[in-house]
């Protein structure tokens, strides 16, 4: 049999690196242009922030429903029908002239819903594209943390750049060419497999994902984790840090830098981890990284250091954070069976959303209550509980990629195409 070429290894983990950095950097995009546009249509704060829920509920909703299907068909095809579909919507918003509000909502409605499969099926295609390279699955999962973070950088910022530059028009026909690349982009990935017909009807098929979550006492660790440290660092990120700056005479772009810093340093640990993630020790990796990622921020703030040491270690924060993620990616792909794969990663996604939407209004209640410092180091040491947690609960050296699933009559082997 003649040898693949390196460059033919690689090909499906760039395609899906390529289709992954094209819809993120459009979707980090929109968090931008779709507020703006609404906001200079309408001139109603109230709508603008109606137009945001409308697009994430459905894609969190549509996300956590969408794993049988995940499960059941191509995840490849989910993904680019997805990708096109957001790009379909978006091209309406391009089209001169001022739409009317219920046309914005819908079309939110329509990207968020096309939205939260696809970003589920580049998801679930990780683990296929890397095992086409022959590499280890942190190598994958660096590489995809490392593409999330630089769009996370550079799409907002790109979006504001061309917003004052061009205006709000050409920013969302830019998201919309960007998606459509990312459909295109998408064909060199290895399909999963199809599973074969399965008796069991979508509920049950959905049930038997929570059944899975809720029966493994690692994965329910690290999710716990994860819906508590997204839920501060929502009440971070949206109330507490933007106060400190107002108060300590600091302006908006405090807030910017710091956010771009954290991003912009976890890129590079990211591919870092991409490198060597394989050789490190999880359980001392995941610690040390969490513990920097998240609460040296907060602590930072809480004792009142000036800016400079502000973004420093908000840089430093990002260089543990994207040291870490990767192997919680990794180990989370290890524990489900690939039977599952879409049904329980797609609720991982779901319950890691469920506490962002409360969580600005519970640092609110908090900073009313308590005022800002202590608000912050209360915050300290709840998201410093959360991180230790799973230090101990987690089977960190256990793999179970291949582990039958509980209930294995329920669940078929997956039947070749």
């Amino acid at each position: 049999m003649t040898a693949m070429s390196p460059a033919r290894m690689w090909r499906p983990l760039t395609g899906l690196l390529l289709a992954q950095g094209s819809a993120l950097t459009a979707n980090r995009i929109l968090l931008v242009a779709l507020p703006w546009l609404v906001l200079t249509s309408t001139g109603s704060p109230a709508a603008t922030g109606l137009i945001a829920t409308c697009q994430v509920v459905p894609f969190v909703v549509v996300q956590a429903l969408s794993g049988p299907l995940l499960d059941r068909v191509n995840a490849r095809a989910v993904s680019v029908a997805g990708d096109l579909a957001s790009a379909a919507a978006i091209a309406i918003l391009t089209v001169p002239g001022n739409p009317p509000m219920w046309m914005l909502c819908l079309i939110a409605v329509v990207i968020g819903t096309a939205d939260g499969p696809a970003t589920a099926a580049k998801a679930v295609l990780v683990p296929a594209a890397t095992a086409a390279t022959g590499q280890p699955l942190e190598r994958g999962t660096g590489l995809t943390t490392a593409v999330e973070r630089a769009a996370t950088a550079a799409g907002p910022a790109l979006a504001g750049l061309l917003i004052s530059t061009h205006g709000v028009q050409a920013t969302l026909r830019l998201a919309a060419t960007l998606l459509a690349l990312a459909a295109l982009t998408a064909v060199v990935i290895p399909a999963r497999r199809r599973r074969a017909a399965a008796g069991a009807g979508y509920l049950r098929e959905l049930r038997e994902g929570a059944n899975f979550l809720h029966g493994d006492l690692s994965l329910r660790a690290i999710v716990a984790m994860i819906v508590a440290s997204n839920f501060i660092d929502q009440a971070f990120l949206t109330v507490l840090l933007p106060v400190w700056a107002r108060d300590h005479g600091l302006g908006a772009e405090l807030v910017g830098l710091a956010i771009s810093a954290f991003a912009t340093a976890s890129v590079g640990t990211a591919l870092l981890s991409a490198w060597i993630g394989n050789r490190l020790p999880r359980r001392y990796t995941y610690l040390i990284g969490f513990t920097i990622s998240g609460v040296s921020r907060l602590v930072v703030l809480a004792c009142g250091a000036p800016a400079t040491v502000v973004l420093s270690v908000f840089a430093v924060a990002g260089l543990g954070s994207g040291l870490v993620n990767p192997i919680i990616s990794a180990y989370t792909y290890e524990r489900i069976p690939v039977a599952l794969h879409g049904r329980v990663n797609t609720l991982i996604t779901a319950w890691a959303w469920s506490g962002i939407p409360f969580g600005g209004l519970a640092g609110a209640a908090m900073l009313s209550a308590a005022g800002l410092t202590t608000s912050l180091w209360c915050c300290s040491a709840a998201y410093l509980v959360a991180v230790l947690r799973p230090g101990w609960r987690v089977q960190w050296h256990t793999q179970r990629s291949r582990a039958p699933a509980p209930a294995p009559a329920a669940v078929p082997e997956p039947a070749s195409v």
